[in-house]
């Protein structure tokens, strides 16, 4: 059966059930657990690149972003798993090839700097350690910022794990995004040019790995592109390219322009995920994204697999 007619054929289960169970998350939990944290680990990153640039506005305000960003994540993500000491309890062991041990071991030392850093430079007390403690949150942040791709892609949820070279990618940039946008919204416009160009340059590679998530062939993308997660994913395009736009023409020299272009950047950052979220859901509900790909896979192995035919004629 060539792939063209597996891809049109309608598949069906036994007694019509799934053959993957629909995950369990609540989309304003774990979509906005993702969102508030890759919006934390980047702004971290800024924050300490405005430490050392001499723009405490900027600083402050990024700081404090991060930690109401993490702080928010965490919330999300104790109230999905229902009960506080379930997140204490993955604490217990440290498996490498688990990426929900890996991460729940980088949130545990990604937030208390995050928390060290704002407080510090809130407060005024220990600048040194705040300093310190804000270079460290720009470290783990990098990891924050992209650990919940790697989360996802390893499910067996056919458009999240179809999906695990690009989204890393794509979350990078989302959070890059939000975070600039963010700030560029929150600061005076004289401090604010490193948060517009880690705005515009964050929206430009969502944007790009986006798009090379939705076209890149795999069957699964038809759920990007439908319904819920389909309208979500155009909205997050429209804000996303439109703030970057309003950022990069007018951020610099209005105020206003700034907040509002920046806060349009940060909606479609957050659009992105909620997007990427049903799509995963809906992929899981028809079996031909299960089915399909698994002909597809074990026919192109008996393929490789059969003895070539010669075209030659036997000699006499």
């Amino acid at each position: 059966m060539s792939p063209r007619r597996q891809r049109n054929e309608e598949f069906t289960s036994y007694y019509g059930r799934p053959i993957l169970k629909q995950p369990t998350w609540h989309a304003l939990d774990i979509a906005g657990y993702i969102f508030a944290g890759g919006l934390a680990a980047a702004s971290s990153m800024l924050g300490a690149g405005a430490q050392h640039s001499g723009r405490p506005a900027l600083e402050r305000s990024a700081k404090l972003t991060a930690l109401t960003a993490i702080s928010a994540s965490v919330v999300a993500l104790v109230h999905d798993l229902g009960r506080p000491e379930r997140f204490v309890n993955m604490l217990r062991v440290a498996k490498p090839t688990s990426p929900m041990s890996v991460g729940s071991w980088i949130l545990s030392v990604y937030g208390p700097l995050a928390g060290a850093s704002a407080l510090s430079n809130l407060t005024g007390v220990l600048p040194r350690a705040g300093r310190a403690a804000g270079v460290g949150a720009a470290v783990a942040g990098s990891a924050v910022a992209t650990y919940t791709a790697v989360l996802l892609a390893d499910t067996a949820v056919p458009t999240w794990h179809d999906a695990h070279e690009v989204l890393p990618f794509v979350f990078a940039g989302s959070a890059a995004a939000s975070a600039g946008g963010v700030a560029a919204a929150l600061s005076p416009v004289v401090q604010a040019g490193p948060a517009r160009r880690m705005a515009v340059g964050g929206a430009v590679l969502e944007t790009v790995m986006s798009l090379k998530m939705e076209r890149s062939g795999n069957l699964s993308t038809e759920t990007l592109h439908q319904g819920r997660a389909g309208t979500l994913l155009r909205l997050s395009k429209a804000c996303t390219v439109g703030g970057a736009v309003g950022l990069a023409l007018g951020g610099r020299h209005s105020r206003l322009v700034s907040a509002v272009s920046g806060a349009s950047v940060a909606a479609g950052s957050a659009l992105l995920r909620f997007g990427i979220f049903e799509a995963g859901k809906a992929s899981t509900i028809d079996p031909k994204y299960v089915v399909v790909p698994q002909r597809e896979r074990l026919e192109a192995r008996e393929a490789a697999a059969a003895p070539a035919v010669s075209t030659q004629a036997p000699a006499k």
